[in-house]
């Protein structure tokens, strides 16, 4: 199904839905995290491996009651100062963590891929999350006796990936980093794709994967979706924009009003790209 951006998340993402946007260094699904904040969605479980700039700015704007991680933070700059301050003063209100290695969130997406209730990992030895997190447990190999921990699966009711293109079918090419896009799309029930371009066919191309049609609920044709992260082979990281952030971030009122100029303010993506080049210029 190809709709507008507007439309697939106002059609598939409700509040107290639990949410995962994917997207390892690059294709971070920034589009639809922006529509999210301008839909005002609330209560939101926020889900996904890297929280960084997207999840900053969603969290600041009051959209989440919870937060699954396995790292938090402006990647090369610092903190997420508005992900701090729901954790250390509550504002905009209080956040809940469920925080995990890198290892264990790509385990529980697995078993949530495989529909299995939990996964298992040679994982958390010498880090003190298994104390400070009831979702990380331990069991004992019934073939071996070694002890192992466990994770309950990750089965989002939405996740939400940017990618480069998608045929007139809809099914859905990714090329380069992978992260856990895959895993995290078969783990869910609603699958919505932002994407470059839309193409007749699928060329082929190293270090890609294919979502087929049939288990992509939206495809959605939104350029630039990934921005200020990068899309391989289609633009680059913009890298001031992630060191300007830590400015922005640091204080509630710059934070808001940038938010409320660029992004509240902007009636869609098109709009906040042509913004940001204007202030740029």
């Amino acid at each position: 199904m190809h709709l507008s951006l507007a439309d697939a998340i106002e059609n598939f993402v409700a509040d107290g839905t639990s949410l995962a946007l994917e997207g390892f260094t690059h294709l971070i699904p920034f589009a639809a995290g922006h529509e999210i904040i301008r839909q005002h969605r609330r209560d939101l479980h926020l889900i996904r491996m890297t929280p960084d700039l997207v999840y900053d700015q969603m969290i600041g704007m009051g959209c989440a009651r919870k937060l699954t991680f396995s790292w938090g933070g402006n990647p090369g700059v610092g903190s997420l100062h508005r992900l701090r301050d729901a954790v250390e003063h509550q504002w905009p209100n209080p956040i809940e963590l469920d925080e995990h290695s890198h290892a264990g969130m790509a385990t529980a997406f697995c078993a949530g891929a495989s529909r299995l209730p939990f996964g298992v990992l040679r994982g958390y030895v010498g880090t003190d999350l298994p104390e400070r997190n009831p979702n990380i447990r331990q069991i004992t190999c019934p073939f071996t006796g070694e002890p192992l921990a466990a994770v309950p699966a990750i089965n989002p009711d939405v996740t939400i990936l940017h990618a480069q293109r998608a045929d007139r079918e809809g099914n859905v090419a990714i090329e380069g980093i992978i992260g856990a896009a895959r895993e995290a799309a078969l783990a869910a029930q609603t699958l919505i794709v932002t994407v470059e371009e839309i193409v007749d066919e699928l060329p082929p191309a190293m270090n890609a994967i294919v979502l087929p049609h049939w288990i992509v609920s939206a495809v959605v044709h939104c350029p630039g979706g990934a921005y200020p992260s990068y899309a391989q082979g289609h633009y680059t990281r913009d890298n001031a924009f992630y060191q300007r952030w830590d400015a922005i971030a640091r204080e509630r009122d710059s934070f808001r009003s940038w938010m409320e100029a660029n992004v509240i303010g902007a009636r869609d993506h098109r709009t906040f790209l042509a913004g940001l080049q204007q202030a740029v210029s």
